[in-house]
Protein backbone atom coordinates (compact mmCIF):
# COMPACT_ATOMS: atom_id res chain seq x y z
CA UNK A 1 0.00 0.00 0.00
CA UNK A 2 1.44 3.25 -1.01
CA UNK A 3 1.92 6.16 1.71
CA UNK A 4 -0.32 9.25 2.48
CA UNK A 5 -0.32 12.32 0.03
CA UNK A 6 -0.24 15.42 0.98
CA UNK A 7 0.11 19.12 0.18
CA UNK A 8 0.09 22.42 1.72
CA UNK A 9 -1.48 25.85 0.52
CA UNK A 10 -2.77 29.42 2.12
CA UNK A 11 -5.83 30.05 2.16
CA UNK A 12 -6.40 34.05 2.11
CA UNK A 13 -10.22 34.25 3.33
CA UNK A 14 -13.13 31.91 3.07
CA UNK A 15 -13.51 32.84 -0.96
CA UNK A 16 -10.08 30.38 -1.29
CA UNK A 17 -11.68 28.31 1.38
CA UNK A 18 -14.73 27.53 -0.77
CA UNK A 19 -13.14 27.20 -3.98
CA UNK A 20 -10.64 24.51 -2.16
CA UNK A 21 -13.95 22.90 -1.05
CA UNK A 22 -15.59 23.28 -4.77
CA UNK A 23 -11.85 21.64 -6.05
CA UNK A 24 -12.58 18.87 -3.87
CA UNK A 25 -16.00 18.16 -4.67
CA UNK A 26 -15.26 17.29 -7.92
CA UNK A 27 -13.45 14.08 -7.07
CA UNK A 28 -15.47 12.40 -4.42
CA UNK A 29 -18.29 10.43 -4.31
CA UNK A 30 -20.10 8.08 -1.92
CA UNK A 31 -18.38 6.52 0.48
CA UNK A 32 -15.79 8.89 0.92
CA UNK A 33 -14.36 10.52 4.21
CA UNK A 34 -13.51 14.12 5.06
CA UNK A 35 -12.13 14.89 7.85
CA UNK A 36 -11.79 18.29 9.11
CA UNK A 37 -9.29 18.74 12.08
CA UNK A 38 -8.01 22.02 13.54
CA UNK A 39 -8.46 24.80 16.85
CA UNK A 40 -11.83 26.63 17.72
CA UNK A 41 -12.53 29.13 15.18
CA UNK A 42 -9.82 27.51 12.53
CA UNK A 43 -12.83 27.27 10.17
CA UNK A 44 -13.82 23.78 9.70
CA UNK A 45 -17.34 24.61 9.52
CA UNK A 46 -16.74 27.27 6.68
CA UNK A 47 -15.09 24.58 5.15
CA UNK A 48 -17.90 21.93 5.30
CA UNK A 49 -20.52 25.06 5.10
CA UNK A 50 -18.65 25.82 1.81
CA UNK A 51 -18.68 22.38 0.62
CA UNK A 52 -22.15 21.01 1.31
CA UNK A 53 -23.28 24.65 -0.49
CA UNK A 54 -21.43 23.58 -3.34
CA UNK A 55 -22.73 20.27 -3.52
CA UNK A 56 -25.96 21.64 -3.21
CA UNK A 57 -25.50 23.95 -5.75
CA UNK A 58 -27.22 26.50 -3.32
CA UNK A 59 -24.92 29.18 -1.49
CA UNK A 60 -27.97 29.95 0.78
CA UNK A 61 -28.54 26.60 2.21
CA UNK A 62 -29.04 26.83 5.91
CA UNK A 63 -25.40 24.67 7.51
CA UNK A 64 -25.63 25.14 11.32
CA UNK A 65 -22.26 23.58 13.03
CA UNK A 66 -23.39 20.17 14.32
CA UNK A 67 -21.52 20.67 17.91
CA UNK A 68 -25.06 20.03 19.63
CA UNK A 69 -27.02 17.81 17.20
CA UNK A 70 -23.59 15.62 16.74
CA UNK A 71 -24.60 15.02 13.26
CA UNK A 72 -26.47 16.61 10.56
CA UNK A 73 -28.01 14.82 6.77
CA UNK A 74 -28.30 16.50 4.16
CA UNK A 75 -29.80 14.68 0.52
CA UNK A 76 -28.02 16.20 -1.97
CA UNK A 77 -28.29 16.07 -5.62
CA UNK A 78 -25.19 14.10 -6.41
CA UNK A 79 -25.36 11.81 -3.06
CA UNK A 80 -26.28 12.08 0.55
CA UNK A 81 -23.97 13.76 2.91
CA UNK A 82 -23.05 13.26 6.73
CA UNK A 83 -21.89 16.34 8.64
CA UNK A 84 -20.84 15.24 12.05
CA UNK A 85 -18.39 16.93 14.85
CA UNK A 86 -17.26 14.52 17.54
CA UNK A 87 -16.21 17.65 19.65
CA UNK A 88 -18.53 16.32 22.47
CA UNK A 89 -17.71 12.37 22.03
CA UNK A 90 -16.05 10.83 24.98
CA UNK A 91 -15.23 7.46 24.22
CA UNK A 92 -15.71 5.91 20.11
CA UNK A 93 -18.58 3.58 21.29
CA UNK A 94 -20.65 6.76 21.19
CA UNK A 95 -20.75 6.93 17.89
CA UNK A 96 -23.24 4.24 17.38
CA UNK A 97 -25.68 6.43 18.88
CA UNK A 98 -25.25 9.20 16.26
CA UNK A 99 -25.47 6.87 13.21
CA UNK A 100 -21.77 7.14 12.71
CA UNK A 101 -20.41 3.79 13.49
CA UNK A 102 -20.35 1.93 11.06
CA UNK A 103 -19.90 4.87 8.86
CA UNK A 104 -23.46 5.09 6.52
CA UNK A 105 -23.11 3.07 3.36
CA UNK A 106 -23.61 5.09 0.20
CA UNK A 107 -22.73 8.96 1.32
CA UNK A 108 -20.10 10.88 1.86
CA UNK A 109 -19.00 11.71 5.59
CA UNK A 110 -17.62 15.21 6.67
CA UNK A 111 -16.12 14.77 10.29
CA UNK A 112 -15.23 17.73 12.57
CA UNK A 113 -13.18 17.23 15.17
CA UNK A 114 -12.10 13.87 14.42
CA UNK A 115 -9.24 13.45 16.57
CA UNK A 116 -11.97 12.81 19.17
CA UNK A 117 -12.28 9.39 18.11
CA UNK A 118 -9.43 8.44 15.81
CA UNK A 119 -10.07 4.45 16.21
CA UNK A 120 -13.29 5.55 14.10
CA UNK A 121 -11.74 6.21 11.31
CA UNK A 122 -11.13 4.62 8.26
CA UNK A 123 -7.80 3.75 6.86
CA UNK A 124 -9.06 5.55 3.58
CA UNK A 125 -9.85 9.42 4.08
CA UNK A 126 -8.74 12.49 3.45
CA UNK A 127 -8.06 14.88 6.33
CA UNK A 128 -7.77 18.72 5.93
CA UNK A 129 -6.05 20.19 8.85
CA UNK A 130 -6.64 24.34 9.11
CA UNK A 131 -4.46 26.54 10.95
CA UNK A 132 -5.20 30.42 11.60
CA UNK A 133 -2.36 32.37 9.66
CA UNK A 134 -1.93 35.63 11.21
CA UNK A 135 1.35 36.73 9.22
CA UNK A 136 -1.35 36.78 6.26
CA UNK A 137 -4.52 38.34 7.70
CA UNK A 138 -6.98 37.70 10.22
CA UNK A 139 -8.69 35.92 7.99
CA UNK A 140 -6.06 33.77 6.52
CA UNK A 141 -5.95 30.07 7.23
CA UNK A 142 -3.09 27.76 6.49
CA UNK A 143 -4.75 24.04 4.68
CA UNK A 144 -2.71 20.91 4.92
CA UNK A 145 -4.25 18.16 3.06
CA UNK A 146 -3.30 14.21 3.41
CA UNK A 147 -5.02 11.45 1.71
CA UNK A 148 -4.42 8.03 3.45
CA UNK A 149 -5.03 4.57 1.60
CA UNK A 150 -7.27 4.69 -1.21
CA UNK A 151 -7.65 8.33 -1.20
CA UNK A 152 -4.45 9.38 -1.59
CA UNK A 153 -4.84 9.15 -5.14
CA UNK A 154 -7.66 11.75 -5.08
CA UNK A 155 -5.46 14.08 -2.99
CA UNK A 156 -2.92 14.26 -5.74
CA UNK A 157 -5.55 14.28 -8.28
CA UNK A 158 -7.03 17.58 -6.27
CA UNK A 159 -3.24 19.17 -6.06
CA UNK A 160 -2.29 18.37 -9.87
CA UNK A 161 -6.25 20.07 -10.45
CA UNK A 162 -5.30 23.12 -8.44
CA UNK A 163 -2.12 23.56 -10.10
CA UNK A 164 -3.92 22.97 -13.57
CA UNK A 165 -6.48 25.84 -12.62
CA UNK A 166 -3.30 28.01 -11.46
CA UNK A 167 -1.72 27.51 -14.66
CA UNK A 168 -4.66 28.31 -16.85
CA UNK A 169 -5.48 31.89 -14.89
CA UNK A 170 -8.67 30.65 -13.03
CA UNK A 171 -7.44 29.78 -9.72
CA UNK A 172 -9.72 32.61 -8.36
CA UNK A 173 -12.95 32.02 -10.56
CA UNK A 174 -15.70 31.10 -9.03
CA UNK A 175 -17.16 27.58 -8.51
CA UNK A 176 -20.70 26.87 -10.00
CA UNK A 177 -21.95 22.96 -9.34
CA UNK A 178 -23.08 21.66 -12.92
CA UNK A 179 -24.72 18.21 -12.74
CA UNK A 180 -22.74 14.95 -13.84
CA UNK A 181 -23.54 11.91 -16.01
CA UNK A 182 -23.03 8.06 -15.49
CA UNK A 183 -19.67 8.47 -16.24
CA UNK A 184 -16.53 9.17 -13.77
CA UNK A 185 -16.70 12.77 -15.23
CA UNK A 186 -17.59 15.78 -13.36
CA UNK A 187 -17.86 19.32 -14.31
CA UNK A 188 -18.24 23.04 -12.97
CA UNK A 189 -18.65 26.06 -14.34
CA UNK A 190 -15.56 28.89 -13.81
CA UNK A 191 -17.30 32.38 -13.50
CA UNK A 192 -14.98 35.30 -13.99
CA UNK A 193 -15.42 39.11 -14.91
CA UNK A 194 -14.63 38.15 -18.26
CA UNK A 195 -16.94 35.58 -18.98
CA UNK A 196 -17.71 31.58 -18.00
CA UNK A 197 -16.01 28.36 -19.28
CA UNK A 198 -16.52 24.64 -18.44
CA UNK A 199 -14.27 22.57 -16.03
CA UNK A 200 -14.05 19.06 -16.93
CA UNK A 201 -12.67 16.44 -14.74
CA UNK A 202 -12.14 13.35 -16.89
CA UNK A 203 -9.87 10.96 -14.94
CA UNK A 204 -8.59 7.92 -17.01
CA UNK A 205 -10.60 4.93 -15.74
CA UNK A 206 -11.23 1.76 -17.26
CA UNK A 207 -14.87 0.49 -16.78
CA UNK A 208 -14.98 -2.71 -14.72
CA UNK A 209 -12.68 -5.69 -14.73
CA UNK A 210 -10.89 -7.45 -18.02
CA UNK A 211 -13.50 -9.85 -18.55
CA UNK A 212 -14.89 -9.32 -21.82
CA UNK A 213 -11.93 -11.24 -23.93
CA UNK A 214 -9.28 -9.77 -21.74
CA UNK A 215 -10.82 -6.09 -22.08
CA UNK A 216 -13.00 -3.97 -19.77
CA UNK A 217 -16.26 -3.13 -20.88
CA UNK A 218 -14.99 0.41 -22.17
CA UNK A 219 -12.14 -0.79 -23.84
CA UNK A 220 -14.39 -3.82 -25.52
CA UNK A 221 -17.04 -1.71 -26.74
CA UNK A 222 -14.22 1.23 -27.28
CA UNK A 223 -15.83 4.00 -24.62
CA UNK A 224 -13.50 6.30 -23.97
CA UNK A 225 -10.81 5.91 -21.22
CA UNK A 226 -9.11 9.00 -21.14
CA UNK A 227 -9.68 12.58 -22.32
CA UNK A 228 -7.75 12.52 -25.59
CA UNK A 229 -10.57 11.07 -27.72
CA UNK A 230 -12.96 14.24 -26.74
CA UNK A 231 -10.03 16.74 -27.52
CA UNK A 232 -9.55 15.22 -31.48
CA UNK A 233 -13.30 14.74 -31.92
CA UNK A 234 -13.65 18.59 -30.63
CA UNK A 235 -11.20 20.11 -33.19
CA UNK A 236 -12.63 17.66 -36.03
CA UNK A 237 -15.89 18.43 -35.99
CA UNK A 238 -15.22 22.25 -35.26
CA UNK A 239 -12.96 22.44 -38.65
CA UNK A 240 -15.90 20.90 -39.99
CA UNK A 241 -18.57 23.49 -39.39
CA UNK A 242 -20.21 21.71 -36.57
CA UNK A 243 -20.76 23.28 -32.52
CA UNK A 244 -18.04 21.58 -30.56
CA UNK A 245 -17.07 23.79 -27.79
CA UNK A 246 -13.86 25.37 -28.38
CA UNK A 247 -11.22 24.30 -26.21
CA UNK A 248 -9.27 26.50 -24.14
CA UNK A 249 -6.69 24.53 -21.69
CA UNK A 250 -6.18 21.20 -22.05
CA UNK A 251 -3.95 18.92 -20.13
CA UNK A 252 -4.15 15.90 -21.86
CA UNK A 253 -2.10 13.41 -19.36
CA UNK A 254 -4.22 14.28 -16.29
CA UNK A 255 -7.73 14.73 -18.05
CA UNK A 256 -8.50 18.20 -17.01
CA UNK A 257 -10.15 20.89 -19.68
CA UNK A 258 -11.26 23.99 -19.61
CA UNK A 259 -13.70 24.72 -22.44
CA UNK A 260 -16.01 27.14 -23.91
CA UNK A 261 -19.35 27.24 -22.20
CA UNK A 262 -22.27 26.54 -24.45
CA UNK A 263 -25.09 27.55 -21.92
CA UNK A 264 -28.07 25.31 -20.90
CA UNK A 265 -30.54 26.42 -23.85
CA UNK A 266 -31.98 22.58 -24.70
CA UNK A 267 -33.89 20.45 -27.30
CA UNK A 268 -36.88 20.02 -24.42
CA UNK A 269 -39.51 21.73 -23.01
CA UNK A 270 -42.81 21.28 -20.87
CA UNK A 271 -43.39 19.24 -17.91
CA UNK A 272 -43.36 16.21 -18.37
CA UNK A 273 -40.19 17.17 -20.59
CA UNK A 274 -40.60 16.70 -24.59
CA UNK A 275 -39.12 17.73 -28.03
CA UNK A 276 -39.21 21.22 -29.25
CA UNK A 277 -39.81 19.92 -32.93
CA UNK A 278 -37.96 22.50 -34.62
CA UNK A 279 -34.70 22.23 -32.65
CA UNK A 280 -34.94 18.13 -33.58
CA UNK A 281 -35.78 19.45 -36.86
CA UNK A 282 -32.27 20.92 -36.78
CA UNK A 283 -30.56 18.41 -35.36
CA UNK A 284 -31.84 16.47 -37.89
CA UNK A 285 -29.92 18.30 -40.40
CA UNK A 286 -27.26 18.51 -39.08
CA UNK A 287 -26.95 14.67 -39.11
CA UNK A 288 -27.82 14.82 -42.19
CA UNK A 289 -25.15 16.89 -42.92
CA UNK A 290 -22.28 14.96 -41.35
CA UNK A 291 -23.10 11.96 -42.88
CA UNK A 292 -22.87 13.49 -46.42
CA UNK A 293 -19.62 14.21 -45.79
CA UNK A 294 -16.27 11.72 -46.32
CA UNK A 295 -14.83 11.59 -43.04
CA UNK A 296 -11.15 10.56 -41.77
CA UNK A 297 -11.05 7.52 -39.52
CA UNK A 298 -7.65 9.40 -37.99
CA UNK A 299 -7.60 12.50 -36.85
CA UNK A 300 -4.57 15.22 -35.59
CA UNK A 301 -4.29 15.66 -31.72
CA UNK A 302 -1.33 17.13 -30.81
CA UNK A 303 2.04 17.74 -32.67
CA UNK A 304 3.28 14.22 -33.42
CA UNK A 305 -0.06 12.65 -32.06
CA UNK A 306 -2.66 11.29 -33.62
CA UNK A 307 -6.15 9.64 -32.68
CA UNK A 308 -7.32 6.80 -34.99
CA UNK A 309 -10.91 6.59 -34.60
CA UNK A 310 -12.28 2.89 -33.19
CA UNK A 311 -14.56 0.99 -35.41
CA UNK A 312 -18.02 0.03 -34.04
CA UNK A 313 -18.10 -3.95 -34.89
CA UNK A 314 -19.53 -6.76 -34.34
CA UNK A 315 -18.27 -7.84 -31.42
CA UNK A 316 -18.44 -4.89 -29.90
CA UNK A 317 -22.47 -4.03 -30.89
CA UNK A 318 -22.59 -7.94 -28.89
CA UNK A 319 -20.85 -6.67 -26.04
CA UNK A 320 -22.78 -3.84 -25.68
CA UNK A 321 -26.08 -6.20 -26.03
CA UNK A 322 -24.80 -8.62 -23.51
CA UNK A 323 -25.47 -6.45 -20.67
CA UNK A 324 -29.25 -7.36 -21.25
CA UNK A 325 -28.15 -11.31 -20.48
CA UNK A 326 -25.85 -10.19 -17.88
CA UNK A 327 -28.01 -7.44 -15.66
CA UNK A 328 -31.16 -7.18 -17.43
CA UNK A 329 -32.40 -10.48 -17.34
CA UNK A 330 -31.19 -11.46 -13.45
CA UNK A 331 -32.72 -8.08 -12.29
CA UNK A 332 -36.52 -9.36 -14.18
CA UNK A 333 -35.78 -12.99 -12.38
CA UNK A 334 -34.89 -14.66 -15.24
CA UNK A 335 -31.76 -16.40 -15.45
CA UNK A 336 -30.82 -17.01 -19.78
CA UNK A 337 -29.30 -20.76 -19.98
CA UNK A 338 -26.47 -22.05 -21.95
CA UNK A 339 -28.88 -22.54 -25.06
CA UNK A 340 -30.76 -19.18 -24.81
CA UNK A 341 -27.13 -17.06 -24.80
CA UNK A 342 -26.62 -19.35 -28.20
CA UNK A 343 -29.09 -18.39 -29.79
CA UNK A 344 -29.04 -14.63 -28.56
CA UNK A 345 -25.90 -14.17 -29.73
CA UNK A 346 -26.64 -16.55 -33.10
CA UNK A 347 -29.29 -14.49 -33.81
CA UNK A 348 -27.94 -10.69 -33.62
CA UNK A 349 -24.57 -11.72 -35.50
CA UNK A 350 -26.38 -12.68 -38.26
CA UNK A 351 -28.23 -9.15 -38.21
CA UNK A 352 -25.23 -7.23 -36.92
CA UNK A 353 -23.81 -8.19 -40.21
CA UNK A 354 -25.69 -5.91 -42.08
CA UNK A 355 -24.63 -2.66 -40.47
CA UNK A 356 -21.23 -3.60 -40.09
CA UNK A 357 -21.14 -4.00 -43.81
CA UNK A 358 -22.08 -0.72 -45.03
CA UNK A 359 -20.08 2.07 -45.44
CA UNK A 360 -19.48 4.07 -41.70
CA UNK A 361 -19.32 7.55 -40.66
CA UNK A 362 -18.20 8.97 -37.46
CA UNK A 363 -21.24 7.67 -34.92
CA UNK A 364 -21.10 10.18 -32.21
CA UNK A 365 -22.92 7.42 -29.88
CA UNK A 366 -25.06 9.77 -27.54
CA UNK A 367 -26.35 12.02 -30.00
CA UNK A 368 -29.57 12.89 -27.53
CA UNK A 369 -31.52 15.64 -25.83
CA UNK A 370 -29.51 15.97 -22.54
CA UNK A 371 -26.09 16.35 -24.96
CA UNK A 372 -27.79 18.99 -27.20
CA UNK A 373 -27.59 22.50 -26.52
CA UNK A 374 -29.29 25.22 -28.28
CA UNK A 375 -27.54 28.14 -29.45
CA UNK A 376 -29.80 30.14 -30.65
CA UNK A 377 -27.30 32.63 -31.67
CA UNK A 378 -25.64 30.60 -34.38
CA UNK A 379 -27.06 29.86 -38.03
CA UNK A 380 -28.77 27.03 -39.75
CA UNK A 381 -27.08 23.38 -38.44
CA UNK A 382 -24.63 25.47 -36.39
CA UNK A 383 -27.04 25.87 -34.04
CA UNK A 384 -27.33 22.54 -32.28
CA UNK A 385 -24.09 22.72 -29.86
CA UNK A 386 -22.68 18.94 -29.25
CA UNK A 387 -20.71 18.52 -26.00
CA UNK A 388 -20.74 14.54 -25.64
CA UNK A 389 -18.41 12.86 -28.32
CA UNK A 390 -16.01 11.32 -26.88
CA UNK A 391 -17.02 8.02 -27.22
CA UNK A 392 -17.57 8.31 -31.25
CA UNK A 393 -17.14 5.26 -33.47
CA UNK A 394 -16.92 4.69 -37.09
CA UNK A 395 -20.45 2.52 -37.82
CA UNK A 396 -23.97 3.07 -39.79
CA UNK A 397 -24.81 6.12 -40.02
CA UNK A 398 -28.28 5.24 -38.57
CA UNK A 399 -27.07 4.83 -35.04
CA UNK A 400 -27.07 8.82 -33.87
CA UNK A 401 -30.58 9.08 -35.58
CA UNK A 402 -31.84 6.42 -33.44
CA UNK A 403 -30.37 8.16 -30.51
CA UNK A 404 -31.88 11.40 -31.40
CA UNK A 405 -35.48 10.17 -31.76
CA UNK A 406 -35.71 7.47 -29.46
CA UNK A 407 -34.50 9.65 -26.85
CA UNK A 408 -34.19 7.19 -23.83
CA UNK A 409 -34.56 10.13 -20.83
CA UNK A 410 -38.11 11.57 -22.72
CA UNK A 411 -40.63 10.51 -24.60
CA UNK A 412 -40.66 10.92 -28.65
CA UNK A 413 -43.98 10.69 -30.13
CA UNK A 414 -44.18 8.32 -32.71
CA UNK A 415 -45.69 10.46 -35.31
CA UNK A 416 -42.63 13.05 -34.48
CA UNK A 417 -39.97 9.98 -34.95
CA UNK A 418 -41.77 8.75 -38.06
CA UNK A 419 -41.93 12.55 -39.62
CA UNK A 420 -38.22 13.17 -38.61
CA UNK A 421 -36.63 9.99 -40.06
CA UNK A 422 -39.14 11.36 -43.13
CA UNK A 423 -36.89 14.50 -43.00
CA UNK A 424 -33.92 13.01 -42.75
CA UNK A 425 -34.58 10.49 -45.66
CA UNK A 426 -35.54 12.78 -47.91
CA UNK A 427 -32.38 15.13 -46.72
CA UNK A 428 -29.92 12.58 -47.74
CA UNK A 429 -31.62 11.37 -50.98
CA UNK A 430 -31.65 14.93 -52.01
CA UNK A 431 -27.88 15.01 -52.29
CA UNK A 432 -27.44 11.49 -53.10
CA UNK A 433 -29.84 9.64 -55.35
CA UNK A 434 -27.88 6.30 -54.65
CA UNK A 435 -29.18 6.69 -51.15
CA UNK A 436 -31.91 4.11 -50.46
CA UNK A 437 -34.77 5.20 -48.20
CA UNK A 438 -35.93 1.22 -47.66
CA UNK A 439 -32.41 -0.24 -46.72
CA UNK A 440 -31.69 3.00 -44.63
CA UNK A 441 -35.18 2.18 -42.58
CA UNK A 442 -34.30 -1.49 -41.98
CA UNK A 443 -30.47 -0.45 -40.63
CA UNK A 444 -32.61 1.91 -38.46
CA UNK A 445 -34.72 -0.60 -37.24
CA UNK A 446 -31.79 -3.16 -35.92
CA UNK A 447 -29.48 -0.17 -34.42
CA UNK A 448 -32.72 1.03 -32.86
CA UNK A 449 -33.08 -2.77 -31.34
CA UNK A 450 -29.03 -2.95 -30.53
CA UNK A 451 -28.94 0.42 -28.76
CA UNK A 452 -32.56 -0.27 -26.71
CA UNK A 453 -31.41 -3.81 -25.83
CA UNK A 454 -28.08 -2.03 -24.61
CA UNK A 455 -29.72 0.40 -22.90
CA UNK A 456 -31.76 -2.18 -21.02
CA UNK A 457 -28.66 -4.04 -19.64
CA UNK A 458 -26.96 -0.63 -19.09
CA UNK A 459 -29.48 0.84 -16.77
CA UNK A 460 -30.27 -2.87 -15.07
CA UNK A 461 -26.18 -2.35 -14.04
CA UNK A 462 -26.06 0.79 -13.26
CA UNK A 463 -28.48 -0.16 -10.27
CA UNK A 464 -27.45 -3.15 -9.13
CA UNK A 465 -23.71 -2.77 -9.95
CA UNK A 466 -23.21 1.28 -9.33
CA UNK A 467 -26.59 2.62 -6.76
CA UNK A 468 -27.90 4.46 -9.38
CA UNK A 469 -31.50 2.96 -9.27
CA UNK A 470 -33.09 6.50 -11.01
CA UNK A 471 -32.53 5.27 -14.27
CA UNK A 472 -34.67 2.24 -13.76
CA UNK A 473 -37.29 4.66 -14.40
CA UNK A 474 -36.32 4.93 -18.48
CA UNK A 475 -37.12 0.89 -18.92
CA UNK A 476 -40.50 1.44 -20.09
CA UNK A 477 -39.91 3.75 -22.67
CA UNK A 478 -37.03 1.54 -23.39
CA UNK A 479 -39.43 -1.02 -23.72
CA UNK A 480 -41.38 0.89 -26.13
CA UNK A 481 -39.20 1.78 -29.14
CA UNK A 482 -37.66 -1.37 -28.48
CA UNK A 483 -41.53 -3.14 -29.33
CA UNK A 484 -41.77 -0.43 -31.87
CA UNK A 485 -38.38 -1.71 -33.59
CA UNK A 486 -38.69 -5.22 -33.55
CA UNK A 487 -42.10 -4.64 -35.36
CA UNK A 488 -40.08 -4.39 -38.66
CA UNK A 489 -40.04 -7.36 -40.58
CA UNK A 490 -36.00 -8.08 -40.47
CA UNK A 491 -36.44 -8.20 -36.78
CA UNK A 492 -38.65 -11.30 -37.02
CA UNK A 493 -36.49 -13.98 -35.69
CA UNK A 494 -35.54 -11.84 -32.85
CA UNK A 495 -38.96 -10.37 -32.42
CA UNK A 496 -39.62 -14.39 -31.42
CA UNK A 497 -36.90 -14.93 -29.18
CA UNK A 498 -37.58 -11.74 -26.84
CA UNK A 499 -41.24 -12.74 -27.34
CA UNK A 500 -40.18 -15.97 -25.41
CA UNK A 501 -37.66 -14.92 -23.00
CA UNK A 502 -37.55 -11.17 -22.36
CA UNK A 503 -39.89 -9.80 -19.55
CA UNK A 504 -40.76 -6.31 -19.85
CA UNK A 505 -39.31 -4.01 -17.04
CA UNK A 506 -41.67 -4.19 -14.01
CA UNK A 507 -43.18 -1.33 -12.17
Amino acid sequence: MTGPATFSLALANETATASLMADLALLIGPGDVITLSGDLGAGKTAAARALIRYLAGDDSVEVPSPTFTLAQSYDLPAFPLVHADLYRINDAAELEEIGLSPLPEGSVALIEWPERAPAALPEDRIDIALNHRPALGSTARAAEITGYGKAAAQVARLKALRQFLAEAGFSDAKRQRMAGDASTRSYARLIRDDGVVILMNSPRRPDGPAIYGGKSYSAAVHLAEDVKPFVAIAKALSERGFSAPAIHHADLDAGFLITEDFGSEGFIEGDPPRPIAERYETAVDMLAALHRETLPEVLPLAPQITYAIPTFDIDAMLVEIGLMLEWYLPDRGADPTDNMRAEFVMLWRVLLAKPAALPKTWVLRDFHSPNLIWLGGRSGISKVGIIDFQDAVLGPAAYDLVSLLQDARIDVPEALELALLTRYIKARHAADDTFDPAGFAEIYAIMSAQRNTRLLGTFARLNRRDGKPQYLRHQPRIWTYLTRSLAHPVLSGLREWYSANVPPPGP
